[in-house]
């Protein structure tokens, strides 16, 4: 199976390529391409562009991943928003006529009643969420066989990029920094390759519709760091929480949210790992 990954010099983009890439033929396209790396490049603003790579490298199946995510950015351009996640995510349907895996996220929810399930009621309060939101329902009017995975504070260590929450932390810590972490924004925080591993499955199985994954431990992003702290064996005690309110972000946050992922568990017989599980491999890989 040849497989079209568009983003995929993200966080998440790395993981899956690392994950898919000996067992199926994985074009990778991104608009940078880092130093060094194998890829085309690819802005999915660009439809004719768009064509043209997928007709000459005829996928059997397209995972997005290219998004807008910068959820302030997002909140101060909407017309740039809606370019790259509505307008762009409908040139990937417009040119692929098979199966797609787009990826989308909790903040199609309001943060009110959450950790939430597939057939909560949606109703984002931002932006970025309603872009999402709608990217999801151009998936649907596509094929019913598509898939939607809705994800939350996925994370690595990734050299790569700058949206790593953790390794920022890490970094600030280790340079004896403080920091001001939201300690009322509370999710199920998921490493990249729990994802990737949850998408290799669903590919296998041929999953569609819309599944929730996210791992074990659902904690607000000040307690996520502090987690961090102690397992990377930093000083906990720059780490200072503060209010969302107090914060001042641009766009509003879902605060009580994260993913219940029951269903896709069930289905796939699968158990989501923990952070410190996680984070102990990301350790134990960096130390070899």
């Amino acid at each position: 199976m040849r497989i079209l990954i568009t983003g995929a010099f993200g966080q998440l983009g790395f993981a899956l390529n690392d994950v898919l890439s000996d067992k199926f033929d994985v074009i990778r396209t991104g608009r940078v391409i880092p130093s060094g790396l194998k890829g085309i490049r690819l802005n999915i603003q660009d439809k004719i562009y768009l064509n043209e790579v997928i007709a000459a490298t005829s996928p059997d199946l397209i995972i997005n991943l290219a998004a807008m995510t910068n959820v302030d950015a997002c909140e101060r351009n909407p017309e740039i928003a809606k370019e790259v996640n509505i307008a762009g995510f409908q040139h990937i349907c417009d040119s692929f006529k098979g199966k797609i895996i787009q990826l989308s996220t909790d903040y199609v929810f309001d943060g009110k009643n959450g950790p939430y399930k597939e057939d909560d009621p949606v109703c984002p309060i931002s932006v970025y969420g309603k872009t999402k939101l709608a990217s999801e329902k151009l998936i649907f009017e596509h094929s019913s066989d598509n898939l939607v995975i809705r994800g939350n504070v996925l994370y690595d260590d990734s050299s790569y990029t700058k949206a790593s929450f953790l390794n920022w932390v890490v970094e600030s810590l280790r340079n004896n920094q403080n920091i001001k972490v939201v300690n009322d924004q509370f999710n199920n925080p998921t490493w990249t390759r729990s994802m990737a591993d949850i998408i290799e499955l669903c590919i296998y199985k041929n999953v569609n519709g819309i599944i929730h994954w996210g791992d074990l431990d659902h904690v607000s992003r000040y307690d996520f760091a502090v987690m961090i702290a102690e397992k990377y064996s930093l000083k906990s005690s720059l780490i200072q929480p503060i209010s969302t309110e107090e914060l001042a972000q641009e766009a509003d946050r879902p605060l009580q949210s994260g993913l219940i992922t029951e269903k896709i568990s069930k289905m796939l017989n699968v158990i989501p790992p923990s952070i410190d599980d996680c984070l102990s491999v990301i350790i134990e890989k960096n130390n070899q």
